[in-house]
């Protein structure tokens, strides 16, 4: 089974006044990168959590995020009583001086004043409870992403058994052109010698040139190797999670195969055959690097 290394996750939950959520992101990457947004309350937990996302995900470039939002009742009111005192002061001091009335309601005026009111959240150290809640969201959110991944590489998982399969009809697709791309070699080498009627020659030898010369373009050794790769490339897949990079290699070395075969097919046909089989292959590819 092979895993993507695409995925999405989102968790939440209630502790308290709080609602605790964690979000994870991951794309491809040859390694794993991990970046992490975590609320002030819980940054002392952040080599554990790190730790959680590694063993969980292996590879890939990860986004985390782990907030809170309060209920308005754990925000706290402050009024600043000396700022307070100090407005009323300036007020009654410029009703005197300038022979102003006092405002009917001064109050009203100074809470409307900068600075006298202020905000705050109210701050609690983090329990072993809280930290049991927060947790299991985030074990919960990578859940998801795994999830998510998993679908993601059964969904690869089918792309490539179609182009291994097609590259393994290709392959079979060739064998007619070459028993016709041997009778073409040797006719051709012989009409050649025939146009050229004052030139002797052994006729033994150059069967042996010939069969020299047709065994260096012979495929069978390539092809025999190509098919082993696309066997091993399935079994692979089959196998346990992470192997990503093994698909790689092996990939590298079913294009080696390719290659091979493309420069020993010195005919229209089995050329054509080689290039539809290496589309096929750079498909591979692209996808393989979405394999974790």
């Amino acid at each position: 089974m092979i895993l993507s290394m695409t995925g999405y996750g989102k968790a939440s939950a209630a502790y308290q006044d709080k609602k605790i959520t964690a979000e994870i992101k991951s794309l491809n990457s040859k390694a794993l990168d991990l970046s992490t947004r975590i609320a002030s309350c819980y940054r002392e937990k952040e080599m554990e959590i790190r730790s959680m996302i590694s063993a969980a995900l292996q590879r890939g470039k990860v986004e985390f995020a782990l907030w809170i939002e309060r209920d308005e009742t754990a925000v706290t009111t402050i009024i600043d009583g000396a700022m307070a005192a100090g407005y009323y002061k300036q007020i009654c001091e410029v009703s005197e001086e300038r022979d102003i009335p006092l405002p009917k309601d001064p109050w009203a005026l100074i809470m409307r004043m900068p600075d006298v009111m202020s905000s705050q959240e109210r701050r609690d150290d983090l329990s072993a409870e809280e930290w049991e809640i927060a947790a299991n969201v985030i074990q919960e959110a990578v859940n998801q992403l795994t999830a998510f991944r998993t679908q993601e590489g059964e969904a690869l998982s089918k792309k490539f058994r179609e182009k291994l399969d097609s590259i393994d009809a290709l392959l079979k697709s060739i064998e007619p052109w070459e028993k016709i791309r041997t009778e073409r070699i040797r006719q051709r080498l012989t009409d050649a010698l025939s146009s050229i009627p004052e030139v002797e020659y052994d006729r033994g030898r150059l069967e042996q040139e010939m069969i020299f010369y047709i065994e260096k373009l012979d495929i069978n050794e390539e092809k025999q190797r190509l098919a082993n790769h696309l066997e091993y490339f399935r079994e692979t897949m089959a196998g346990e999670p992470g192997q990503g990079k093994k698909l790689g290699f092996i990939a590298q070395e079913m294009g080696r195969e390719i290659n091979t075969t493309g420069s020993k097919s010195n005919q229209a046909e089995m050329q054509n055959i080689v290039v539809r089989m290496k589309d096929e292959l750079e498909q591979i590819k692209e996808q393989v690097l979405n394999v974790l």
